[in-house]
Order: C-alpha cells, then structure tokens, then sequence
C-alpha cells in the first residue's frame, strides 16, 4: 500500500505516512480482527438463519390456516383446553411421546431408542446449550444463533462451570450420534431392527434424510477442530482435536462450521415438504385432539393436521395383513403421503381392510381408519335414492329390540341361538330387521356413501325410538359399531349380544355346562381393535370350555378377510388372509374357534379344517336341559304365592 501510494505522490511513502507505535498497530490490528471476526460470523450463521426464518414462517401459516380452518365450537374447545389440566396431560404427552417416543419403545426397544436418541438428545443439546450461553455471558438473552455455533465463538473455559457444560455437551453430542449410526444402519439392514419393510422416500425426503444424517458428524467435526485450536473441548471432541493433529487451522475450522450451518439450514428448508414435518405437526395433534376435536364424515383442517403427523416410520407396514396377498402400496402410510402430495388413486384407497392393525401400531395415534372413511366420502357421488321403499309406519311396542343385521341374516344359526335366549330370559322383543327392514348404514359408510347412509340411519333411528324400547340388542359388531358412534338415540342403550349373553348368566338367568373343549375366541376386527371389546366374550366362553390364550389376539388378532371395507380385493386374495389366520389357530390344536361376528364366522366356516360357532351358538349348546323359560318360572311362583295365601 505505501508503494502505491509512493508512485502516485512522487514521494516516499514513510514520508507521506510516518510510521505508527507499535500501541497503535496493536488496536488497528485487534480491530481489524474483530471486523473480520463479525464478517465471518455472519457467514457462518448465514444458512443457519436462512433455513430457520424459512421454517418458522411455513410452520406459522400452515399452523395459523389449520387452527382458523376448525369450527367454531372446536376453536373453543382448543381455548378452553389450555386453560385446564389437559394443557399439562398435552405437555406430558409431548414429552413422553414426541421426545422419548415411549410407545416405540414399547414396540421395538432399539428402534426406540433411535428416535429417543435423535430427539431427546437434540432438543437437551439446545436446553444445555442455552444454559452454557446464559452462563457464560451472564445473561437470560442471547442471539438464538449462539447456542448452535457456542464453539466457534467461545474459545476459552474463562467462564464459570465451563468444563463441565463441555463435558455435558460432549456427552449429549455422542448421544445423539448413537441415534445417527442407528438410523443410518436401519435404512440399509432394517432386518436388524425386526423390520421387513421401510417406507420409500421421495425427493424432499432424501434432502432432509441426508442433511439431518450431516448434521451432528459435522458439528463433532468442527467442535474438534475448535478444540485442537482453543483446547475448548471435553473427551470427545478434545481427543478428536488431538487426532487432527496438523490439520488444525483457522481455514479449515471455518470450512467445518460452515457445512455444519449449510446441513442445518437444508434440513430446516426440506422439513415442510418431507416426512419430518411430522416433528412439529405432532405437538400441534397433540394438543387439538386432548382439546377433544374430533375427525368429522367432511374434510376439514383436522384432517391436515393428522396427515401431516404421519412420521412415515413404517411401523404400520409389517402388521397389514394384505403383504400376505402381495398387496403392498395401499397400507395407510403411502395413503397418507399421497394424500399431502394430492396424488391419492381411489384404487389404492378402497383396497383396504379397514381391520384397524395400523392404527393400533401407530406411534403417533392417527385415526387411520376414519381419515380413509372421510377421504372415500369425499371421492365418491352423492347417493339420490329416496328410500321411497322404506315403509313408515308405526313400529311396533317393545321393551327390547333385536337388530339381527345383514350378515347375520346370511348365518341363521345365530338369530336361532338369540331368539332361544330371549325365550329364556322372557323378553318382550321386536325383531326389527326379521323382515324388510333396512341395513344399519354402516357398510355405505364404508364404502363412502355418507348420505345414503345416513338416510338409513333417520329411518332406523325413528323405529327404535318409536317402538318405546329402552334397550337395544345388536349381534353383529358391524352394527354394534355404527349404532354407538352414529346414532343418536336418546335413552336407548345399545348392547351388543355378547354384554346380553354375559348378563344372563351372571343374573343365573341361564346356567351353562361347562365341557372340555378347546376354545379359541377370534376377535373381530370392529369389535375389539374397533370398539376395545374384549373381556366380555371371553367371560362368556369361559363359562362353557377352556378358553386358550393365544399371541394373535385382542389388539393384534387376524382380520378374517371378509371385511365389507375392501372394495377391490379379489376372492383368492381374502382366501389367502383367511387362510394365513386359520393356519395361526391350528398350531394351538382348538376343538372350537368361536368368534362373535357374523362375517368372521361366514369366512372361517369355508376353511374344511375348523369348526366355527358365534358364541350365541356355543351357548345355547351348553345350556342346561331343565332350564326353563323366565316367564314360566315367574309364573310357577305366582302360583306358589297363591296357595300359601289361600
């Protein structure tokens, strides 16, 4: 610069400019430094930043469009919500399911501590860090930068506690990257993991795979790189410091804290657009559903909210009975990705059972089975029957009424078994369905017919009320389902005929023989998985034989394959599923399979090699041979009274 300057004056530079004292060059030094220093800071927290800005805004408009998309009542009830004890049950939930992911613990304990590890370890290597900061500056305020790039900035222990917030820091850091190789070894050997499938990722989900997989290697990096040149490390990253050796230098340690703020700031831009959206939508669910919101038969921003939770974890995938039959591209998650990605088929969305195993698996408790319901409702027309053929007049004066249902009409067995036990428990019935009468609604429901359905089920609602009854009998869980969540009924109690059989007996209305058979009771998939009935049907056989505990049952039992929900699934397809079900029970050597569903029963009966019964049936077998009907017994101590009046 003097020489420059030299040839263009004409005069000695050292003249033109005298030298400065050394104190002088000391601060023009020390202050180019830190000018240098703010450069570079500003470059290094650049896609950081970016990244970030860019994530808070998309989460802040779609998290503010979902919200305002919510009725009016449920907006309420989210308010409201926050004001009591579930604001807290919600926090306990976020903590207990987002963080440490305890029901895939439960599941898989390694694939547990996968995510536990990724998520819990992120979010205290920001806690801790946070507290480092406040600690080291003296301060409760700080950029919100500082924690992510503490390292670079900070290049002494010259604060209080620091060796131990380095050691903390390693600590939470080697914990994390524990997770990393985990989820790393998962996608390329998940047999590891007791996985046979993964779910196939899509462009957006690469981007943010590879980036988040970038980003905790590369901050051990460059926080060894920091501590081979400021000793500012723990045993981590100081040992890691020692390894680099040479290689320690101001260049590359900025080289290194750099990619480290590029991985952040892809991963933070990526994040709406792939499955880790998931991350903050879940808190969201969290929060509206213990606020008591409710999927509707209508599309609504709920239904976002739920799609958008979807982790794409893949644990729903090996439990779906329909890989059996070599179906494997309508399983709920791809239905779920392909509905945020507005490439949903109605072939892929009505090949489904319905069974229910998804949503059991589920770590994040999405409806699986009343979002499809809601999205078949959307895909198909309107039904215009008027129903003109549905007869309106006056039903007939009852105390109970029996709703047999469709299915049970095709396995006459069992209106015989419950027509015997309303004899015995001398019932004022009316058999409402006996003749002409019409479907319960569910199966349309199923199907998507929402309207149609729902004209089946004014007229049938009318019936019952009209007949005076006070209880409503159902045998098949189909109908059980729908008359408890879609009916209103006012005070008719809707029994199923399992919670009947099993009255009677505890009443000692009916006694039962108890014989030696070997009893398997199947779970039908509406009724357990559906409607969390268990117990009830299982006291009733134990009344009548050995009731055997098997590994398929309650929660995780088969669906049989015959479920009215699968509209595209062939025969041979539905005989493999039943089939891989039956082959389950045989290895127990059963004299009985007893089910309480129609349907169930209809499907296992084709099977040559097992004897199937609906517990009615079972019941009605082991009935004592002198049990005499309630009227006759009545009537037998009228008389008994009378002559010892007389």
């Amino acid at each position: 610069m003097y020489v420059l300057r030299e040839m263009h004056t004409g005069l000695p530079a050292r003249h033109q400019y005298p030298e400065r004292d050394p104190a002088d060059q000391k601060t023009h030094c020390h202050a180019e430094k830190r000018k240098l220093s703010r450069i570079m800071e500003k470059l290094i927290i650049l896609p950081f930043s970016i990244g970030f800005i860019y994530l808070l805004g998309i989460l802040g408009f779609r998290f503010v469009k979902w919200i305002s998309g919510l009725s009016r009542l449920d907006k309420l009830r989210l308010i409201h919500s926050l004001k009591t004890r579930r604001f807290f049950d919600s926090l306990q939930e976020v903590f207990m399911e987002g963080l440490l992911h305890r029901k895939i613990f439960l599941k898989n304990p390694v694939l547990g501590y996968m995510h536990m590890s990724l998520a819990f370890g992120w979010f205290l290597l920001i806690v801790v860090g946070h507290f480092e900061v406040m600690v080291s500056r003296q301060s409760l305020i700080a950029p919100i930068y500082l924690p992510v790039f503490f390292r670079y900035f900070e290049t002494g222990h010259s604060f209080p506690l620091a060796g131990i917030f380095s050691f903390l820091m390693d600590l939470l850091l080697l914990f994390v990257l524990s997770g990393v190789a985990l989820a790393m070894l998962k996608r390329f050997k998940k047999q590891l993991f007791g996985m046979k499938k993964t779910t196939r990722l899509k462009t957006g989900d690469r981007i943010a795979l590879l980036s988040l997989w970038m980003i905790f290697p590369l901050r051990l990096l460059a926080e060894g790189m920091s501590a081979g040149l400021y000793g500012n490390g723990s045993f981590l990253t100081s040992t890691l410091g020692h390894i680099f050796g040479n290689l320690n230098s101001e260049t590359a340690n900025l080289s290194l804290w750099t990619a480290y703020s590029c991985s952040l700031g892809f991963f933070f831009a990526a994040l709406p657009n792939s499955r880790y959206m998931h991350i903050p939508t879940e808190i969201l669910l969290i929060f509206v559903r213990n606020a008591g919101v409710k999927l509707k038969k209508r599309n609504n921003t709920y239904t976002n909210i739920q799609v958008f939770s979807c982790s794409r974890c893949g644990l729903c995938l090996d439990n779906c009975q329909l890989s059996a039959a070599g179906i494997n591209n309508t399983q709920s998650v791809y239905i779920l990705k392909n509905i945020r990605n507005h490439n949903l088929s109605d072939e892929q969305l009505f090949n489904c059972l319905l069974c229910g195993k998804c949503e059991v698996d589920c770590p994040v408790g999405i409806n699986t089975i009343d979002l499809r319901i809601t999205q078949r409702i959307e895909s198909t027309r309107q039904y215009n029957s008027s129903y003109e053929y549905l007869e309106d007049g006056p039903a007939p004066k009852a105390d109970t009424v029996y709703f047999a249902g469709c299915m049970t009409h095709l396995t006459p067995g069992i209106i015989a078994s419950m027509k015997k036990l309303f004899q015995l428990a001398g019932e004022n019935v009316w058999f409402m369905d006996e003749e002409k009468a019409p479907c319960c609604g569910r199966p349309l429901m199923l199907a998507g017919q929402y309207e149609a359905a729902s004209k089946l089920i004014a007229n049938n609602t009318r019936k019952i009320i009209g007949s005076g009854a006070k209880r409503l009998v159902v045998s098949c869980p189909i109908c059980y389902k729908v008359f408890k969540e879609d009916y209103e009924l006012a005070n008719v109690e809707v029994v199923f005929h399992a919670e009947y059989i099993l009255n009677l007996i505890r009443q000692q209305i009916i006694t039962l023989k108890k014989g030696a058979d070997r009893i398997i009771y199947h779970d039908p998939c509406e009724l357990g998985r559906g409607m969390g009935m268990f117990e009830p049907p299982r006291e009733v056989l134990r009344a009548t034989g050995k009731v055997i505990s098997i590994k398929n049952e309650k929660q995780m039992a088969h669906c049989c394959g015959g479920s009215l929900g699968n509209l595209k699934i062939s025969q041979p397809e539905r005989s493999l599923l039943r089939n891989q079900a039956v082959e389950d029970y045989l290895q127990y050597r059963p004299d009985v399979l007893a089910t309480a569903c129609p349907m169930c029963k209809k499907t296992f009966s084709r099977h040559p090699g097992l004897k199937v019964q609906d517990i009615s049936e079972t019941v009605v077998q082991a009935l004592q041979s002198k049990v005499q009907p309630k009227a006759v017994i009545k009537k037998a101590k009228s008389n008994v009274l009378e002559a010892e009046l007389i």
